[in-house]
């Protein structure tokens, strides 16, 4: 007999919350960067770590669009 573990809550399902606290994140950081002279070295850190996240959340969205389309080479399990 195999024990499963309980189902997560569906709001710690939704990846919409942590995409937006991480964006801003990153956002105070490149301004944080720009704006005080000694974080200079945090830079070209803040822009890959915004170039990142926008990537990744465009692929997010492309899987979304495609699962919801019916796409047979959609991943399964984004609504």
């Amino acid at each position: 007999m195999t024990l499963l573990p309980p189902p997560l809550p569906p709001a710690l399902l939704r990846p919409e919350p942590v995409i937006a606290v991480l964006t801003v994140g990153w956002i105070v950081a490149a301004v944080a960067a720009f704006t005080v002279p000694s974080l200079h070295g945090w830079r070209p850190y803040t822009l890959a770590g915004l170039g990142v996240g926008a990537l990744g959340t465009l692929i997010y969205l492309w899987q979304r669009r495609a699962v919801r389309r019916g796409s047979r080479g959609a991943q399964n399990g984004l609504e």
